[in-house]
């Protein structure tokens, strides 16, 4: 409805009607009927981009981790690794536990926990060897299974539980 038939109806009213109130209500349902029939003629909104998440920036380009919580994984292993080095340093074998690496390196009592946020660490040990896995709580490609053993190196797997077989980091 055109704004001008909606002037003429108003106007036609104002000079016929006696009762303020019901003067009221029909105005109001008329500028209701206006408004709706002017955003019926309005074009289309554009629909929103779609959104992406950005992708992962490293924090450190010596960890090649695809999310912050592959980071933290990386970053809890290379800290058992390096504890582990200085223990068998000291007392000529590994430790067999992770609580026996509490302030070896900077491997803290809190770390001993084997709930890691979004993995879970396992660790078995014996005086000549060790195994440290990572295993994530939901296995994709920003969450890939991690696995290291006395030689320091540390392998990734997307699709399975990372072992000896699986690729190293790079």
């Amino acid at each position: 409805m055109s704004n001008r038939i909606v002037t003429h109806i108003v106007t036609h009213i104002v000079t016929h009607m006696k009762r303020p109130i019901l003067l009221s209500t029909i105005l109001a349902a008329l500028f209701l009927t206006a408004g709706t029939l002017s955003a019926q003629d309005a074009p289309p909104a554009p629909p929103a981009p779609e959104q992406t998440a950005p992708a992962y920036k490293p924090k450190s380009p010596n960890i090649p981790a695809r999310s912050d919580s592959e980071d933290l994984a990386i970053r809890y292993m290379l800290v058992v690794i390096r504890a582990q080095r200085q223990f068998n340093k000291q007392y000529d074998h590994f430790a067999t536990t992770l609580a026996e690496l509490v302030h070896s390196g900077s491997f803290t009592k809190r770390m001993v926990n084997p709930d890691r946020g979004d993995y879970t660490a396992g660790f078995k040990g014996t005086k000549d060897s060790y195994v440290l896995t990572m295993t994530p709580k939901n296995l994709d490609a920003q969450h890939r299974s991690f696995y290291a053993e006395d030689d320091g190196k540390i392998h990734a797997d997307e699709t399975k539980a990372a072992d000896e077989n699986s690729p190293p980091l790079k």
